[in-house]
């Protein structure tokens, strides 16, 4: 997916008009949930692709094969157990992506099950073409999700691992880390951009794969494939 051509870019746009949305408004809804409505107030919950997406973390997604979109805004001072709250509103967010990748992975198995069954019958050169694209189009969605989940969970600011990791370590080694946010941040962002494309995919794969295989045999499981 790392390749830029207007293929990819065709099959892109509706992935990251669902994935990443859908990411933010899972930590906007998990706390409204848990009391703070900051998110509501600021009309960010909401599956609006246009209130959530971010020019640079959508540019990121083209280049590299992860990005991100804006941050749904959140005030801890809302929240009745800041850390456990802060811990299950960053969690939703990749958990939402690795949900969405489990339905694409379900809607996928469903669709083999109904050709081999004979339900689905191919009998024209262009049914065959919408299977094909329509496979690629759930294998890219299915994977650029679980990519997500996988690359917001790096424990670097402003990725919802940095927010895992401020719920579960001491308060006072996080302030000490907070203070050098931005600087890590941007040195990361740097990092991501200048190191090869292979190379990164290789670090986001490495991750991804067994989560990818985990969902194939589940979804084989289900339909006896």
């Amino acid at each position: 997916m790392n390749s830029i051509s207007l293929r990819n870019i065709i099959m892109m746009i509706p992935i990251l008009f669902i994935a990443l949305p859908v990411h933010e408004f899972a930590h906007g809804w998990v706390a409204y949930r848990m009391g703070d409505p900051t998110a509501k107030y600021a009309g960010r919950l909401t599956l609006n692709p246009f209130k959530h997406l971010d020019l640079m973390g959508v540019l990121m997604m083209f280049l590299v094969g992860v990005g991100w979109a804006r941050p749904v805004p959140v005030n801890s001072t809302y929240l009745k157990n800041r850390r456990t709250g802060l811990l299950l509103i960053s969690l939703a967010g990749p958990l939402s992506n690795l949900v969405l990748a489990f339905l694409g992975m379900f809607i996928w198995g469903l669709i083999v099950k109904l050709v081999n069954v004979g339900i689905i019958v191919i009998n024209s050169m262009t049914m065959a073409d919408v299977l094909i694209y329509g496979t690629e189009f759930l294998q890219a969605f299915i994977f650029v999700n679980i990519s997500l989940a996988v690359f917001n969970l790096i424990p670097v600011p402003p990725l919802d691992g940095s927010r895992i990791l401020s719920s579960v370590i001491p308060e006072e080694s996080y302030y000490r880390f907070a203070r050098y946010e931005q600087f890590i941040g941007l040195a990361f962002l740097l990092l991501v951009v200048v190191l090869p494309d292979n190379l990164f995919s290789r670090f986001i794969n490495f991750f991804a794969m067994p989560i990818y295989d985990s969902m194939v045999l589940t979804v084989r499981l289900i339909f006896g494939m």
